[in-house]
Order: structure tokens, then sequence, then C-alpha cells
């Protein structure tokens, strides 16, 4: 964490890999520690990209992959320069619930949307902003799907698609590499994913 700037801290993985639960404890232990961290989601985040998410998701709807990939770099750059630019501009820990790996996941590997158009959208989407760490929680994605039903999840657009969609995501996630990014195992308890994921969240904003 530089001096003058906060830190960006962003959660990826399948479906049913305790974003959300990691999130809820992640910032607890941040307040915990004297900071007053901003949490987005995404798709989403603004009021912009709260109206897409919500046509993104709604159940019945068939989007090709290139709409659904416009949709979900227009709600992120929303999302960066109303939320989270000014933020890390302010000294601000931004936690993020998904952020551009989520892209490559979903429509890059899901959807089978070039790459390189992709990677062209999200570019201008972030205007160049990298996460300073991005917790990857890998999970098989079958364990991820049986989770959601047994916690009675209310399946949106994208958990009813098919099973091979979610195997690529899982594997794509698996497989990623890049500057920030750290692989957690999903299969942990909440309380030991969390203990984990929090010494490498305490060395990026003590840094």
């Amino acid at each position: 964490m530089s001096p003058g700037r906060g830190a960006f801290l962003v959660l990826e993985g399948p479906e049913g890999s305790g974003k959300s639960t990691l999130g809820s404890g992640l910032a607890a232990r941040l307040r915990q520690a004297g900071h007053d961290p901003v949490l987005v989601r995404e798709p989403g985040g603004t009021p912009v990209a709260e109206a897409l998410r919500g046509a993104l998701l709604e159940k019945g709807v068939a989007w090709s992959p290139e709409a659904e990939l416009l949709f979900m770099v227009t709600a992120r750059a929303d999302l960066v320069r109303r939320v989270i630019r000014p933020a890390l501009e302010a000294g601000r820990v931004v936690l993020s619930d998904r952020f551009d790996l989520s892209t490559r996941a979903y429509q890059g590997a899901g959807r089978g949307v070039d790459p390189d158009r992709l990677e062209w959208l999200n570019n201008v989407a972030t205007e160049g902003l990298q996460p300073d760490l991005t917790l990857v929680l890998d999970l098989p994605s079958e364990i991820g799907l049986a989770r959601q039903v047994a916690a009675g999840k209310d399946q949106d657009r994208l958990d009813r698609e098919s099973a091979d969609f979610h195997c690529r995501i899982a594997e794509f996630y698996r497989a990623a590499e890049g500057t920030g990014i750290l692989h957690l195992d999903a299969t942990l308890s909440a309380a030991d994913l969390e203990q984990v994921a929090w010494q490498a969240v305490q060395a990026v904003v003590t840094g």
C-alpha cells in the first residue's frame, strides 16, 4: 500500500466458492485494523452498474456472448470511474467481489469470446487499473454448484448455465497467473480460509 494511494483487493472464483462469506470476514478484520474499506461487487456498485446487473442476471433472457461482454465492461467502467479510483486516490482500501479476471473467466473461457477483443474492452473499462492483490478461490465446479443448492440460493441466469460452462470457468481460475494473483483452497473451512486470506491482505495493506 503505497503512500497517498489506497489498496485494491479483489476476490475471484467460480460459483459457490465462498467469496461473499470471505469478503464479509475480511471487511470486518480491516475495520478492526483501523481501515474503512469500500466494498463493491461486480457487476454493480453504482446505479448504472446495478441496473445492468439486473438485466444481465434476469432468468429466461437470452444474451449473445458479445452483448453480455459489453454490458459487463460498461458496468465495470462506471464502477471504476465513479467509485474505485476516487476511493483509492483518497487512500481507502477497496475490496471488490470480482473484477476483470471474471470477464476473462466467464465471457472468455465460458462463452468463447475472442481474447484479443475481450482484453481491449477490459482495458478500456479499467483504464489500466490493476488490483494490488487478487485472491482466487479454487473449487471444483460441481462442489460449488452443490453448495448453492444446499444453501437454497435462488439461481440466476448464469447459475443455470450448463455444467460444462461452469467447469470451463473453474478450470480457467485454477490456471490463472499474473502479478498479484494468489490461489487459495476454497475447500478449507470458512474460518481457515479467512485466516489464510487475511495474512495475504495484511501484507498488502501494511506494506
